[in-house]
């Protein structure tokens, strides 16, 4: 049974604040009404779209912490961050991220969001990546969400920290890379 326009715009209102980067999609599905009705009635909430949600809490959160990027260089958006320990980002796969023929997302696209992660994790002025092993563990699709999980591993002497990246599409594996980060300072 559908809720009366009121109440599910109390509830939508509920549900974004406890859960910021829910898509309309899910939204939808949550509420059992089409996209456009979660649409306008984000419209009429003035809640934004997920892409500004998103923006505007890794702007608000992560644009001084950041130390090694510009937070706009990052590839996807940055969600999570506590610096030398772990970072979080999600890319949503859109038609710029795949090959025309048949949507699948293009490699580098995965790579660049899992290295700038990599990156953006050091605490340090500069970071550069000096080597990376990386797997693709499945074919990404257009429409899907890439959440990417970076992990610091070690920080040695020698100016080198090890960064594990795993990416997901709806828990499922996707990507995996091990980055060796070069940093200008020891920690």
């Amino acid at each position: 049974m559908r809720l009366p326009k009121k109440i599910r715009q109390e509830q939508l209102k509920m549900k974004i604040e406890e859960t910021p980067f829910i898509t309309d999609e899910a939204l939808a599905d949550f509420f059992s009404v089409s996209i456009q009705t979660i649409r306008l009635d984000r419209m009429e909430l003035s809640i934004p779209e997920l892409r500004e949600r998103i923006k505007s809490v890794a702007t608000d959160q992560w644009n001084e912490t950041v130390k090694a990027l510009p937070i706009d260089d990052v590839i996807g958006e940055i969600i999570d961050l506590e610096l030398d320990q772990r970072a979080i980002s999600i890319l949503d796969i859109t038609k710029d991220h795949v090959f025309s023929r048949n949507d699948i997302a293009r490699g580098h696209h995965l790579f660049a969001q899992a290295n700038s992660l990599a990156v953006a994790v050091i605490d340090d002025e500069l970071a550069l990546t000096a080597k990376a092993e990386i797997r693709f563990s499945r074919q990404v699709k257009q429409g899907e969400r890439v959440i990417a999980k970076a992990h610091v591993k070690t920080i040695d002497k020698k100016k080198r920290t090890i960064v594990n990246v795993d990416s997901y599409v709806d828990q499922e594996l996707v990507f995996s890379g091990i980055f060796t980060m070069f940093r200008s300072t020891d920690k």
